[in-house]
């Protein structure tokens, strides 16, 4: 479903239902509304409220109806509105020709109602029918009962199996508010109980599972890109730095280049007063243009604060992909890749070349296209000089090594994959190429290695051996076996050295600083939040 391009003002996200769902929405999930999604002459759908859980209330159907109806807000508006006017529910089961036990039961959230049964109530209380269908609760204690009805119908309560609490108006206000916020409390303890690194790869591999399925490719980004590019008149192929202050000035923002921008963060944005912060000194490696787009990409797919670490995951997966997508468009890049495959020339070099980008953004914008528009299944390796994986993608039956939880980061790479070999060669400007014999057959790789505060990082694109007739590189006489993960391909080390020294040593580890900590704490894992409120109010207009 592709955005509007109209300007938005800042601090207000496009309308969901123009831009179709900003963050879970991966997968088949991208495929825009769904039926349960849309009011028909039958049933009604109406948008959960933010505070909903996973679990939604269990209903009783209406003859006819789906789910999808928000029954417990719906129920508070209709039990409001009948008190309001001086109502029993006899006097309005009587009008709409129901028992008072069936309206009970739909202001108690029990059920699902067709919409023409809304229509009788909405005619019955003398309201318009917008007026039931309203998604906030009538009043702060609606809102409340609303909250903790919720609650206790989903996965929470449940596990710990707490006695339910009846929520009537014999429940005092200050004990329903106490209620409230204790299980908000259980609830953000147990989500920061869940913040440790084996959450973090279980998101990060189920993640790699979903961009897997659909060959990395995300065609409502993709039209995302081409609705902002068409907006500020872009003439096609790369996208100038002119560009993309067009494209931010579109959307509403000023930018504005600081030296005391917080050291956890790559830009601040102030949504209140339309203006974008970025970092006044770019080192040479740095595109100047991307953190200016990750900024602008976070407000046109319309994130807020992740719910969960898969959640960060997912919005910084679509934040580079968007930001990859406007610096590279679809239909420029697809044309160049297309003729190159013609000639059977096909470079990760010249792609980055054609569009004024860094090696690793050619790399992954390869990998997004490569599959879907080229027939042509890839893997992407970013791999640190310590001989672990960074991050990676594949589709092509590659086979990372990985943890029992299906997780790769961190883990070796084989010493022999051109991904570890790459940092022995002594020549960093041409690209390297190798052929890896693997238990999951012969792969082709080309290679690069760059640097970073972190250290050095390779990057790598590969395919099997069926596709590497397109690639350039490909007469190359490099290569190399693996036995992986038999750990006498490179893991055990030789009967030789063994024997010298093991016993005879003892090194001492470098530890990270969280290897057993919970990850960082608050909506936006690293990012100190005291610091960032601190910049915005010395900037602040």
């Amino acid at each position: 479903m592709a955005i509007s391009t109209e300007a938005t003002r800042p601090g207000q996200s496009p309308d969901p239902a123009r831009r179709g769902g900003p963050r879970a929405r991966t997968g088949a999930d991208r495929r825009g509304p769904g039926p349960r999604e849309a009011a028909d002459e039958r049933t009604v759908g109406i948008r959960p409220t933010a505070t909903e859980p996973t679990a939604r209330p269990r209903t009783v159907p209406d003859d006819g109806a789906q789910p999808g109806v928000d029954t417990l807000v719906l129920g508070r508006r209709v039990r409001h509105l009948r008190t309001a006017r001086g109502m029993t529910l006899d006097d309005l089961g009587a009008a709409i020709g129901r028992a008072a036990s069936q309206v009970s039961m739909l202001e108690n959230g029990h059920r699902e109602p067709k919409l023409s049964l809304l229509q009788q109530v909405a005619h019955a209380l003398d309201v318009p029918l917008a007026e039931l269908l309203r998604d906030e609760a009538p009043s702060r204690r609606a809102a409340l009962e609303v909250e903790l009805e919720r609650a206790q119908r989903g996965p929470l309560f449940a596990s710990l199996q707490v006695p339910l609490v009846k929520v009537g108006r014999s429940l005092p206000s200050d004990a329903l508010e106490a209620l409230v916020r204790l299980q908000a409390e259980v609830q953000r303890l147990l989500t920061e109980k869940a913040a440790t690194p084996e959450e973090a790869r279980r998101a990060n591999a189920e993640l790699r599972a979903t961009m897997r399925a659909q060959d990395n490719y995300f065609p409502d980004l993709e039209e995302h890109a081409r609705g902002l590019l068409a907006a500020v008149g872009h003439p096609g192929g790369p996208l100038s730095q002119r560009g993309t202050a067009d494209i931010a000035a579109h959307l509403g923002f000023s930018l504005h280049y600081v030296h005391d921008l917080p050291h956890s963060t790559r830009s601040v944005t102030d949504l209140e007063h339309g203006r974008i912060y970025l970092p006044h000194g770019l080192t040479s490696s740095a595109d100047p243009r991307s953190a200016l787009l990750q900024a602008v990409a976070s407000h046109v797919l319309g994130h807020t604060e992740p719910r969960d670490y898969g959640d960060f995951l997912r919005q910084r997966v679509e934040t580079n992909y968007l930001t990859a997508a406007l610096l590279l468009p679809e239909e420029g890049t697809v044309a160049l890749l297309r003729e190159a495959k013609a000639e059977r020339r096909l470079s990760v070099e010249d792609l980055r070349d054609a569009f004024a980008v860094t090696y690793e953004t050619a790399a992954h914008r390869f990998t997004n296209l490569a599959t879907r528009h080229l027939g042509i299944p890839v893997h992407f390796m970013k791999v640190h000089e310590s001989g672990t994986l960074h991050k990676a993608y594949e589709n092509d039956g590659v086979r990372f090594p990985s943890d029992p939880l299906g997780a790769i980061e961190g883990q070796p790479v084989c010493k022999h994959w051109t991904a570890r070999v790459v940092f022995s060669i002594p020549d960093r400007f041409s690209p390297y190429y190798q052929y890896t014999d693997t238990s999951s057959g012969t792969y082709w790789c080309t290679s690069r290695v760059h640097g970073s505060p972190e250290g050095e990082f390779s990057v790598s694109v590969g395919v099997p051996f069926a596709h590497v007739r397109w690639f350039r590189g490909r007469e190359t006489s490099e290569r190399a076996a693996s036995r992986c993960p038999d750990a006498t391909c490179c893991r055990e080390a030789p009967e030789e050295l063994a024997t010298r020294w093991a016993g005879r040593s003892w090194p001492s580890a470098r530890p990270h600083a969280s290897t057993l900590a919970a990850l960082p704490t608050g909506a936006f894992p690293g990012v100190d939040a005291t610091e960032v409120y601190e910049f915005l109010d010395r900037h602040a207009p």
